[in-house]
């Protein structure tokens, strides 16, 4: 009896431990990150990594709900979005993870129907940067997304983790670039 006791406690902590400090299983809420990401999809995050630029990251936007978005500025970066390009400290970058909505409003909409609305961020946050521990996020559904837009920048305090793996549905499977 007490080596399945001993046995069950130690699965018991490493679980905890691995949970708490490595990786964490997270459950996608609503339609923001699509197309890249879906309702109830099921990911893995990583805990230890520090969130770089396009990484999509999960943080507590509220003491009841957690937010899952794609990092677009760093700390000390200039945001700028004009005629659905992103600048980034005066340098446009591609985004091909929107290039499915992008297409989808062209096709409906016509040519001149923008993904993402213009913006400069210190029309968004009343900065000219990205403030120092902070990271501005983006959900990749632009048209129906609550994001920095909003909710303003993020704490890196308030991160949780970065998603690496979406496991569920099991068709779906893939690492996450």
């Amino acid at each position: 009896m007490w080596e399945w006791t001993k046995a069950l406690l130690i699965a018991v902590v490493l679980a905890v431990v691995i949970r708490s400090f490595l990786f964490e299983p997270v459950v996608v809420n609503g339609q923001s990150m699509m197309p890249t990401l879906h309702n109830q999809d099921r990911l893995i995050l990583n805990k230890i990594s520090k969130p770089k630029r396009f990484d999509i990251i999960v943080f507590h936007a509220t003491k009841t709900d957690n937010y899952v978005k794609r990092v677009i500025g760093l700390p000390g970066d200039r945001i700028e979005y004009k005629n659905d390009t992103l600048y980034i400290n005066g340098k446009a970058y591609k985004e091909p993870y929107l290039a499915p909505y992008k297409k989808m409003y062209k096709e409906q909409y016509g040519n001149n129907t923008l993904l993402t609305e213009n913006f400069k961020l210190k029309d968004v946050i009343g900065r000219d940067t990205v403030p120092k521990g902070t990271v501005f996020v983006l959900g990749d559904n632009r048209r129906n997304s609550r994001d920095s837009r909003m909710i303003g920048v993020v704490p890196m305090d308030k991160i949780i983790g970065k998603a690496n793996v979406l496991f569920w549905p099991l068709s779906d499977f893939k690492f996450i670039k």
